[in-house]
């Protein structure tokens, strides 16, 4: 036996990751407003990729299925103000021909008789078209302007921001210190407390609008939890302050507003299209009704090959260098509308299959929704996983029921009493509301008592996955839910607020 070095030769199949299959793959997981920025920077480094203006779709084809969507009061307005303007002025000027009192009548009809445009004007604006506004006006910067729409997805009816900073910088691929700095310039919004994280953030922006913030103040938001329980005592030691300041103090913070947002009309925040959208189809043969879904052009990007300008740049190329460039712009062009069509076609395959196996869900709601997992859809459609995940990240469709992202869809299974059955634990998530919602507001459910009531309708379910389930909905506990019944107050709060310091707003006076 010789020990020494030796030359051996082998061959063996590799996958290699060329770029264009990294690009293909990055593609894929982009969300529309991610998607849009890259075709943007493509349009501008390659010269033989050209944006087309048109939808390339015939007359005659059925427009998506738009009024599926939430309705903007903003655009519909803005799009009735014209006839509105020039109906108005016909009007004045006739009257004025006639010598009439422009302020007493109108066509005749008495001037306290309320006018159509009395109900527009009045009518609340909806939080989603306010900070979408103010949005545009406070942010020039495309990526500022990302970030800011991003943590106004997570606005909630209450005004609250439901997001975290370092997973929005996470799934943006922005820095930490570009989140917060746009998440603090949200706060400049009026009114003052809207994208707090906590009721203490909340009512401290309102107490600066005021010039209130002073240091006995923050002390007396840092221990909301010490004035919901009435310990006095404490508060006076901690905020420096003797009795009747500390009275003035807590009657102040009685007349700031803990849920700004209430003061608009909530409209869940949407300023990504959908993706997909699905609709009711009668077979029309059968008569029966089935599903139909369909891509929203409007949110894919549409990119052309200039083939003529390419032929026109290889005829001028009269140096290697120049015809090597030419044709590698040309091969990327083409690989990216191709890597375009093979990405809409796989996720309207995949949302396919979504709809086909979660078809009880769209027929009878979130009771019906079943349990299922990446693996589920991918042998059924012949992906890998990391493929179908990537197609449900951050892709959204409109359907009867709603607007749900691809991953809403996917959810774990909890066993049934049922021998053979499971349950999808989004199911039972509602299920644990709705009995949170019915219950009396004096003797509200323990968490013992709602497993009695599941596993009384077949889910076997432990008592800890119930708690778990409630504090994730941000209900509180039973306990919690009591003394807020006493106050007045709901019984589900804004994301990262402690239900004891919500409490303390409805307190009366202070009592010694």
């Amino acid at each position: 036996m010789r020990i020494g070095p030796s030359l051996i030769l082998a061959s063996r199949q590799t996958l290699a990751m060329t770029p264009q299959l990294q690009q293909a793959i990055k593609l894929l997981q982009f969300s529309h407003l991610e998607l849009a920025a890259f075709i943007q920077q493509e349009l501008e480094k390659n010269p033989l990729l050209q944006e087309s203006a048109s939808d390339d779709r015939s007359d005659n084809e059925p427009d998506a299925p738009v009024a599926a969507l939430p309705a903007d009061t903003a655009d519909t307005l803005a799009a009735a103000a014209p006839a509105l303007a020039e109906a108005d002025d016909r009007w004045t000027r006739e009257h004025a021909d006639r010598g009439g009192d422009a302020t007493a009548t109108k066509g005749g009809q008495r001037d306290d008789v309320p006018d159509a445009l009395d109900f527009v004007a009045n009518r609340p604006r909806s939080l989603a078209v306010h900070v979408l506004e103010q949005i545009d006006i406070l942010f020039s910067d495309p990526t500022d302007k990302r970030v800011a729409l991003k943590l106004a997805e997570g606005l909630d009816e209450a005004g609250y921001c439901r997001l975290e900073a370092p997973v929005v910088g996470q799934a943006l691929g922005i820095a930490l210190d570009v989140v917060e700095r746009v998440w603090a310039r949200l706060r400049q919004i009026e009114p003052a407390g809207l994208f707090s994280r906590t009721l203490a953030e909340c009512l401290a922006a309102q107490l600066a609008e005021r010039d209130r913030l002073d240091p006995a103040m923050k002390a007396l938001l840092d221990n909301l939890d010490l004035v919901a329980a009435g310990e006095l005592g404490q508060l006076r030691r901690r905020c420096g302050v003797d009795d009747e300041d500390l009275r003035d103090m807590l009657q102040e913070l009685r007349t700031l507003d803990p849920r700004p947002g209430q003061a608009f009309d909530f409209e869940p925040i949407q300023p990504v299209q959908p993706d997909l959208f699905l609709t009711v189809a009668k077979d029309p043969d059968t008569g029966e009704e089935g599903w139909h879904i369909e891509l929203n052009t409007d949110a894919l990007p549409k990119v052309l090959v200039d083939r003529h300008y390419h032929a026109t740049l290889m005829k001028g190329a009269r140096a290697k260098p120049d015809r090597d460039f030419v044709a590698e712009r040309f091969q990327s062009a083409n690989w990216l509308v191709k890597t375009l069509e093979q990405r809409a076609t796989t996720i309207l395959k995949v949302a396919r299959e979504i709809v086909r196996q979660q078809d009880a869900f769209f027929r009878k709601g979130v009771s019906a929704l079943k349990p299922l997992v990446l693996r589920d859809i991918a042998i059924a459609t012949g992906l890998h996983e990391s493929t179908v995940s990537r197609v449900t990240s951050n892709k959204y469709i409109t359907t009867p029921r709603g607007i749900f992202e691809l991953k809403y869809f996917f959810t774990s299974a909890l066993p049934s009493r049922t021998p053979g059955a499971v349950v999808s634990s989004e199911s039972v998530r509602s299920r644990i509301r709705h009995l949170v919602d019915a219950e009396g507001s004096t003797q509200p459910l323990s968490d013992d008592r709602i497993v009695d009531l599941l596993k009384g309708e077949g889910v076997d379910i432990a008592r800890r996955t119930v708690a778990k389930y409630r504090e994730a909905m941000r209900i509180p506990s039973s306990a919690e839910r009591r003394r807020l019944g006493r106050l007045g107050m709901g019984r589900t709060l804004p994301s990262g607020v402690p239900s004891a310091a919500i409490a303390a707003q409805a307190l009366g006076g202070p009592a010694d």
